[in-house]
């Protein structure tokens, strides 16, 4: 659309015409039937995108942050130990988490940019008997990606659960959940899943939530407890009116928009294109001479780049970037918050907008005094996407 810039930041991203029609219809009763039937089949549709067919999934009002808690504070118990990937400024705000609800929590230590082999984690678990394993699939703040097949695998050894923050990753990343034995894998709505803010949104295993009806303390929290959420989810799949809470009606109907057309486009399709779109707009960085806060190509994420400023560039590039057509993410984890940027590429985002973004960067830096090859960028990028 003329003069309307593109949004490529790691979330809110850019939602399809079809779910924001659907936030636009009169909102139902959260008890008419067809919003029950709606809301049944959006729940039906978490397990197909999740890949866990045997999962109960949640669909619950609030940010990723929440969802966060809502797994956390249904399987933790007063000093259960838990153990954490440390992955950038998520997994600690996991860990916290953790801590808040009575575990103590050891960290699997890194540097900003890295990640703890799968090795060292495996040696962690066997030497302290955990009960949780928590992954940040893709840490919003560094833009790196967890092994968490291996890490599951690792885990699966000792018999932990396992806990993945999926926000940047659920919908976009590959996650086969029951095939690795994720025991929980949370995201936001307003994420790859491609709905707007207000959904905390999260699949359990049976073994997860036998292991919350076994819980010998009460949860930590009343609005996070699922046992006030699990009998409105099972209510609503069989189609039954349920309440708790009032459900963000609106939301709810974008989200089995969305889930359908995550699952048109094709799970395997859709981890393809994610990763082929993040080859492509790292070629175009690349090729303006941009490096990248993982510390390893493995470790690239799929949903977002975090990129290092060059030398003599700061954050005020990113107004010019504006300008010409693409409103990008500054630094977030406080080490380095001043000192790279973020974009974020997930959900329905398409060649043109990849090309689009990159166009608009490359003039950004130019107006910022940056010297390099103009049209370098988007050159690289095609070439990426033709080989």
């Amino acid at each position: 659309m003329k003069g309307r810039r593109l949004l490529m930041i790691p979330g809110p991203i850019e939602f399809s015409q079809e779910v924001l029609a659907e936030m636009a219809i009169p909102t139902l009763s959260h008890v008419d039937p067809q919003f029950i039937e709606l809301f049944g089949q959006a729940l039906e549709k978490m397990r197909k995108v999740w890949l866990a067919p045997s999962g109960q999934p949640f669909a619950v009002a609030g940010s990723g942050t929440f969802a966060m808690e809502l797994a956390a504070a249904n399987i933790t118990e007063p000093g259960d130990r838990v153990l954490v990937v440390h992955t950038g400024y998520f997994s600690d705000r996991m860990a916290d988490i953790f801590r808040l609800h009575g575990a103590e929590v050891d960290i699997a230590k890194s540097e900003v940019g890295d990640l703890p082999s799968v090795e060292a984690v495996r040696t962690m678990l066997r030497a302290v008997p955990y009960k949780i394993l928590s992954i940040t699939h893709v840490d919003t703040s560094t833009g790196c990606r967890a092994d968490v097949r291996a890490l599951a695998a690792a885990a699966r050894e000792t018999g932990a659960l396992v806990l993945v923050d999926g926000v940047c990753a659920v919908g976009g990343e590959e996650l086969r959940m029951e095939e690795w034995g994720v025991d929980i894998a949370l995201t936001a709505s307003q994420k790859a899943i491609g709905v707007p803010p207000g959904l905390a949104l999260l699949v359990a295993s049976r073994k997860a939530v036998e292991v919350f009806k076994a819980r010998r303390h009460p949860v930590r929290s009343y609005y996070a407890d699922w046992a006030n959420w699990l009998p409105v989810m099972e209510a609503y799949e069989a189609r039954k009116p349920a309440y708790f809470g009032t459900p963000p009606v609106n939301l709810v109907r974008a989200l089995n928009v969305s889930l359908g057309q995550i699952l048109a486009e094709g799970m395997e399709s859709r981890f393809e294109r994610h990763a082929r779109s993040a080859r492509a707009f790292r070629a175009g960085l690349s090729a303006m001479g941009l490096g990248f806060v993982p510390a390893r190509p493995e470790l690239y994420a799929n949903t977002l780049t975090a990129a290092w400023y060059p030398a003599g560039i700061d954050a005020s590039v990113l107004a010019h970037i504006a300008a010409e057509g693409a409103t990008l993410a500054g630094g977030l984890h406080p080490a380095i918050k001043t000192r790279y940027f973020r974009i974020g590429h997930m959900g329905m985002s398409d060649t043109g907008e990849i090309l689009a973004t990159l166009g608009a960067i490359e003039r950004g830096f130019a107006k910022a005094g940056f010297r390099f090859e103009h049209g370098a960028a988007v050159a690289a990028a095609q070439a990426a996407y033709l080989s």
